[in-house]
């Protein structure tokens, strides 16, 4: 099937689209991928949204700013759609299916929650082709993390690059998370810690400017050893995987008092001391890591993953994948999966009891 993908993750960069020609276990990428950014007031919205939802409760009337988010996100991913489809030079009805993730505004396993806004129905009719959103909730609903879902997508990209296992795919957005392979064929997945969530949120506070471009702040601090303690207490890293974390669960409040290089210094080796403790939860360590999302751009956090990994670190383009579409081509992914009823979730990727499909289908209306 030809399927686009799209994916707004934590960092609210922007919407991804990604074609791909697969049949949910092997994938090509087709034709181009790109970004339709946010704009600045549409981040505004997002980050309005999520600190709305951040004090919900499941019985809690919606506040009007979460449905003005949701809006805002069905237009931007359709315009991201005919984005793709004109740059691609491909008819509408040669796409087989759209897979849309939404927006996630809350994340809490531990109650079965997760909420990634954005009306499926209303992108079908947008765009005009049958879409699969809703891929987190049946995992959830039978007992699992809900997180994370590219996996199964990562371990299809490392057979065609044929890595060697032990191997490791590591996703630095605003949650890091990492799906390992062991020489055994034993699939494992879950978030790490904070990816560059912290790290923006930091420069933005202090710069303006919304992230630490190529890491030329951090370089330029000293990583404050009390602070990063500080912040490696964290229960969560001696938890058992799989295991998921919320954009939110992590907080920059204990590196307030240290200065603007010094702080993005601090937040740079947490983001690497978090990866460097999932080798805890590891069978074995792997012998390379590929890394994926907006951090491997960074090149102080790539320094210091290859120094604390003791291993070999590439990006993904050395691997030979499209590194800025990798989630994108996940949920296309994804979405033929669920066409097919095929599973989008293990227990080793998620905890979930055994591997289960999900996802929602939403066709499109007669044109």
């Amino acid at each position: 099937m030809t399927a686009i993908g799209l994916m707004s993750g934590t960092s609210m960069d922007g919407v991804d689209a990604a074609m791909l020609r697969t049949d949910g276990v092997r994938a090509e990428p087709l034709g181009p991928a790109l970004e339709r950014p946010y704009r600045p007031e549409e981040r505004d919205l997002l980050k309005a949204a999520i600190k709305a939802a951040a004090g919900l409760q499941r019985t809690d009337p919606r506040p009007a700013v979460i449905g003005e988010a949701a809006a805002m996100v069905v237009a931007a991913h359709a315009e991201a759609v005919e984005s793709l489809l004109a740059k691609a030079g491909t008819a509408r009805s040669e796409v087989d299916i759209v897979g849309f993730h939404g927006q996630t505004v809350l994340h809490r396993p531990a109650e079965a929650w997760t909420w990634q806004i954005g009306d499926g129905a209303a992108l079908a009719a947008a765009t005009g082709i049958d879409v699969v959103s809703r891929f987190r909730q049946a995992d959830l609903a039978a007992g699992g993390e809900g997180a994370p879902f590219a996996p199964l997508y990562h371990q299809a990209l490392a057979a065609r690059s044929r890595l060697a296992p032990p191997w490791a795919v590591l996703n630095l957005g605003g949650v890091g998370n990492v799906t390992y392979l062991g020489a055994d064929g034993r699939l494992l997945a879950f978030d790490t810690g904070p990816g560059n969530a912290l790290i923006d949120d930091w420069m933005l506070a202090r710069t303006g400017r919304p992230m630490d471009e190529d890491g030329a702040l951090a370089a330029r601090g000293r990583v404050d050893q009390a602070v990063l303690g500080a912040l490696m207490q964290n229960a969560y890293f001696g938890a058992a995987a799989p295991k998921s974390l919320d954009r939110n669960d992590f907080s920059a409040g204990a590196a307030a008092h240290l200065s603007d290089a010094d702080g993005a210094a601090t937040l740079a080796a947490f983001t690497v001391e978090a990866v460097r403790a999932a080798l805890d939860h590891l069978p074995q360590a792997p012998q390379s890591w590929v890394v994926c999302g907006g951090g491997r751009h960074n090149a102080r956090l790539m320094r210091l993953l290859a120094e604390r990994l003791d291993a070999k670190v590439m990006s993904a383009e050395a691997a030979g994948w499209r590194g800025d579409a990798i989630e994108a081509e996940a949920f296309a992914f994804l979405a033929v999966r669920s066409l097919r009823g095929l599973p989008l979730s293990e227990p080793g990727t998620t905890g979930v009891p055994a591997p289960l499909t999900g996802g929602v289908l939403h066709r499109a209306p007669a044109r």
